[in-house]
């Protein structure tokens, strides 16, 4: 198993993504300590963990509280010895398809405080515990937004939401530079849109492309399909498996990098 005996921190562990990546590390013999806002989301996901036979235990965390943050990391290393692993996906909820000449100081700000101060905090947390042993794996999560321009996107009027996913892969290489010698990785994880953490309404809605069309939910999702180069978006479950990997030993040489998981929809 590509992480047995590994100890795992998931931020965020009650959503789509964090739920994933956490069954994911499980498969692969990790023990994952799941931390989130809501308790009821992160105790539904370690439920299901420990039905299948794993280990999860959950705690209550905003990712936005320095102490709060500090106090979790030093007791999960505390009780099972150390942090290998600290995955953060924290949701970040921007304001988008206004135009930014239109868009308050609020809402622009909103995502990138959010996206860059949750990884600055968890990945400094788990950070100082890891170049104590020597060893540790930091993934963190924006999305192919820190990438994506034009007007010949539907979603180009990403708000702050394309700054803070750009702000997010900088942090990690500067972490990366910095944690390297201390025997610490820093691995960016850059998915796009995945259509299974969508709510179902979002089908039928009708959204303001910024040049006039309206688009329902359904006609964005086979554009964004047809902009791939296989023809379709990433899946949850491939955004697991390339976590796992990423975490493991099998990927000792790499760090300070981005592992592109957008199905081409963004080509390096």
């Amino acid at each position: 198993m590509l992480l047995e005996n590994k100890n795992a921190v998931i931020y965020g562990g009650g959503g789509a993504v964090g739920g994933a990546v956490a069954r994911a590390f499980v498969r692969e013999g990790a023990r994952v300590f799941l931390a989130g806002r809501t308790l009821a989301t992160i105790d539904a996901v370690a439920e299901e963990i420990s039905a299948s036979g794993g280990v999860a235990e959950t705690a209550q965390v905003d990712a936005l509280d320095e102490q709060a943050v500090e106090k979790h990391a030093d007791a999960v290393a505390e009780k099972a010895g150390g942090i290998d692993v600290s995955f953060n996906a924290i949701s970040i909820r921007p304001v988008q398809l206004i135009p930014l000449v239109e868009m308050s100081r609020e809402d622009f700000m909103s995502p990138i405080v959010t996206g860059a101060l949750t990884h600055f905090l968890t990945a400094g947390a788990a950070a100082r515990h890891m170049v104590r042993q020597g060893s540790g794996v930091i993934l963190t999560l924006p999305t192919s937004a820190a990438r994506l321009s034009g007007r010949d996107r539907p979603f180009h009027l990403s708000g702050g939401f394309g700054v803070a996913c750009a702000a997010i892969e900088a942090l990690t290489k500067q972490l990366a530079a910095e944690l390297g010698p201390r025997g610490v990785r820093v691995v960016c994880l850059r998915p796009d849109a995945i259509p299974e953490t969508w709510p179902d309404e979002f089908r039928d809605h009708v959204f303001d492309a910024g040049d006039g069309a309206g688009r329902t939910g359904a006609e964005v999702r086979a554009y964004m399909e047809g902009g791939t180069l296989l023809g379709r978006p990433p899946t949850l479950a491939e955004v697991a498996n390339v976590a796992a990997f990423m975490a493991s030993d099998r990927a000792s040489a790499m760090t300070a990098t981005v592992a592109n998981i957008s199905s081409g929809s963004v080509v390096d």
